[in-house]
């Protein structure tokens, strides 16, 4: 039994690609790589930098020796210059010329930048992978009638292939979403304490091409393109409301499905994925309860809620610089990645297993199918010269005689009654040749095949292979 508290994000919900790219050896391990990449631009446009420095601070990037750089932070309270002194420790040679010109965040804001990448990164193929199996789940059942609902009552047939259709484009508008996010992310660079860049002005002798071209090449290192126009000491807090958003969305748009499975479960219609050992309860062993999707809507909502802390960060960014931001930061933005994971993870399992029972869902049909069809039967019974009115107020009250039977427990036979009506001037055979569910699924099918083809493009190829999930 571990003595001390761990993150259930952790040890339940994300990956391990995750948990290791927001682990300590990555964020620390990537700060070194800042500093060398700092360094080597600055040996190769004429500081005084060897190459040798350079290639003794390559060289001991990994492991980080964290004894070291902890005694150090506990005797100064500096983190930043107790790695610095534990990176000198481990490359003496360099140790003189580490984080030349730099501020803290140049290593800190650079290394949230490179991290916070690769993460959206790696949610994109999960949530790619996700679209994926409900784009094969909605083609499988494209053409399947199955009963509408507004407001949760019955509603107009549609088809269960067009009904992960809606599911699947909240998910393709995060998509485009989270794209625009990882296309807007940019470098900070090397900018100083203020983001004037006077000490590489003094540095470089005032030589401004020189201080361009060192951020560029840092920036290149780590595949950015781009660098922010100007700035304080961090990058734009802006950025990470952005992050948060899209986390957010995404969270938004999986609970969303994982409610309405979880209704579409209590008729028995559709369900999630149920192990032969698996357990629905301790009391009731005949339950099976569909616990990843109230799990996905419980972590949506933690998600939902912690994206509030990015936009009261970003509007209280004092000036250059505060540093208020810096311990909420550290919990908020992490732990909303790993809970995305999670969700991401649970969803691509729910959705490569979801299970229609065909006759249940027929069996709705069939049920409220004779009410569905009584507007079709309207226009047939005026055709064959019934006043409008009059059959109308026919189905009316039939519908309603039907309705209370229905709610009473009593078997009803609405068709029956109608045919019964000399004035609604239809037999009973003649009703029953209108009650055929595909003639009320209006254009579904194609409406699903032109989507899905969309949608497929749009996610490209994913070649995420899904961990075994924890619980």
């Amino acid at each position: 039994m571990k003595p001390t508290y761990e993150s259930p994000l952790a040890s339940r919900y994300a990956s391990n690609y995750m948990l290791r790219l927001f682990s300590p050896d990555t964020r620390y391990e990537t700060w070194r790589k800042l500093w060398v990449s700092l360094a080597k631009a600055q040996h190769a446009l004429g500081l005084p930098v060897t190459e040798a420095q350079v290639e003794e601070l390559a060289a001991n990037i990994s492991p980080v020796n964290y004894d070291v750089v902890a005694a150090k932070e506990k005797e100064i309270r500096h983190d930043v210059m107790a790695h610095i002194y534990g990176f000198g420790q481990m490359a003496p040679g360099a140790k003189g010329i580490i984080h030349l010109g730099a501020t803290s965040c140049y290593v800190t804001d650079n290394a949230d930048l490179i991290i916070y990448r690769d993460a959206l990164r790696h949610l994109r193929k999960a949530l790619a992978g996700v679209m994926q199996n409900l784009c094969d789940f909605a083609d499988h059942f494209a053409s399947m009638p199955c009963l509408g609902y507004t407001h949760y009552q019955p509603a107009q047939l549609v088809t269960v292939g067009k009904r992960a259709t809606l599911w699947l484009q909240d998910l393709m508008l995060d998509l485009e979403e989270l794209d625009d996010v990882i296309a807007a992310i940019r470098f900070l660079g090397c900018r100083g304490t203020t983001g004037t860049e006077a000490s590489f002005m003094e540095l470089f002798g005032g030589d401004e091409s020189k201080i361009d071209a060192m951020n560029r090449m840092i920036a290149a290192d780590f595949g950015f393109d781009r660098l922010y126009d100007v700035c304080g000491q961090t990058y734009p807090r802006k950025l990470d409301s952005r992050i948060l958003n899209v986390l957010s969305s995404v969270a938004q748009s999986c609970y969303r499905f994982a409610n309405d499975m979880r209704l579409l479960q209590h008729d028995r219609q559709v369900e999630e994925p149920f192990e032969d050992k698996q357990v629905g309860s301790s009391a009731m062993a005949y339950k099976r309860n569909p616990m990843r999707c109230e799990r996905i809507c419980s972590l949506a909502r933690y998600v939902m809620a912690d994206a509030m802390n990015a936009p009261m960060t970003a509007s209280t960014q004092w000036l250059e610089r505060t540093l208020d931001d810096s311990a909420n930061r550290r919990i908020s933005i992490p732990e909303a990645f790993l809970a995305v994971d999670g969700i991401l993870r649970i969803m691509q399992n729910v959705t490569k297993g979801m299970h229609v029972n065909e006759k249940i869902v027929a069996r709705f049909v069939d049920e409220y199918l004779p009410f569905i069809a009584t507007e079709n039967l309207l226009m047939l019974a005026v055709k064959r010269g019934g006043d409008r009115q009059q059959v109308h107020e026919i189905i009316r009250e039939a519908s309603m005689q039907a309705t209370a039977q229905m709610k009473n427990g009593e078997k009803m036979n609405l068709i029956a009654m109608l045919a019964a009506e000399p004035a609604f001037g239809l037999t009973e055979e003649e009703i029953r040749t209108e009650l055929q569910p595909e003639r009320y699924t209006g254009r579904c099918p194609q409406q699903v095949a032109s989507f899905t083809k969309k949608v497929r493009s749009l996610i490209g190829n994913t070649d995420l292979k899904v961990e075994e999930l924890n619980v």
